[in-house]
């Protein structure tokens, strides 16, 4: 029998993550997996759940909730035909290929190896946030061929490692090869639902050992932050997205890109043991 007091600790950490990941999401149209993963990992270490598989509950969880979200996402933006089908068709092999291998890798790796993945993507994305100019390109269109051949599966890839969605990844990867940023973030989010399908699926047979399992734990995942965080990032994304037409949206994203480097920086250092 789970001790009561702590299960109601568990549940007020995910109401605020799921909360802050929502309205941070619909603010800066930033994927969720983003904070959430960082945000699971401090909250069931704080409950006592550390251990060698920690960083494997948190991945897989944070993608389960991006199999929700992008679903969501996606619906939506077809609506206003924001969607670029021909993209997103022609890159689903390869994502879901490397979202696949990556499920496998993140299987056989541990919390502190993860934790330095995560560091060093997230420090990644920071840089691109803070510095990156929507003028930048390396062509004016898609890549096609062997280079797409080589990209979709290593979008997938990273994204796994991560535990994020299409946005990170494919939402630069787009502006650069002169995709329209409303319709990159609207093929972003059929990038996501690409890259949860496979993982989430894997990640639902993967066990983890009893000892260091969360209550209500299937395979990798935790049904009770998945279920919190959908509720409250539905809630609150909405109201991300009105503040994002009520503020200048470019200062907002480099504070986020500092507090991202500075999240990324303590997990390196926590897993150097600093």
């Amino acid at each position: 029998m789970q001790d009561p007091i702590l299960l109601l600790q568990m549940l007020v950490l995910l109401l605020v993550i799921g909360a802050f990941a929502g309205v941070l999401a619909g603010l800066l149209g930033v994927g969720g997996g983003i904070v959430l993963v960082p945000a699971f990992f401090y909250a069931f270490q704080t409950l006592g759940y550390a251990g060698p598989e920690l960083m494997q509950l948190c991945v897989a969880t944070s993608l389960s909730t991006i199999l929700v979200t992008s679903t969501r996402s996606v619906l939506s933006h077809n609506k206003k035909g924001a969607v670029d089908w021909t993209i997103l068709r022609a890159w689903a092999p390869g994502i879901m290929l490397g979202a696949l291998i990556g499920m496998l890798i993140v299987a056989q790796l541990r919390t502190v190896a993860l934790q330095f993945i995560f560091g060093a993507l997230a420090m990644t994305v920071g840089l691109y946030m803070a510095f990156g100019r929507s003028a930048w390109r390396l062509g004016a269109a898609m890549p096609s061929g062997l280079l797409r051949l080589l990209l979709s599966p290593f979008v997938g890839f990273l994204s796994v490692l991560m535990g994020v969605g299409g946005g990170s990844f494919g939402v630069p990867l787009m502006s650069l090869f002169a995709v329209p940023i409303h319709r990159a973030v609207a093929t972003a989010a059929g990038f996501g639902l690409l890259i949860s399908i496979p993982s989430v699926a894997g990640f639902l047979l993967l066990p983890m050992t009893v000892e260091t399992r969360p209550p209500a734990t299937l395979g990798s995942i935790n049904l009770i932050a998945f279920g919190v965080t959908i509720s409250m990032t539905l809630l609150t994304a909405p109201l991300g997205a009105r503040l994002a037409h009520a503020l200048d949206p470019k200062p907002l994203r480099r504070v986020f890109a500092v507090f991202l480097l500075l999240v990324a920086a303590n997990m390196i250092r926590k897993a150097a043991g600093w």
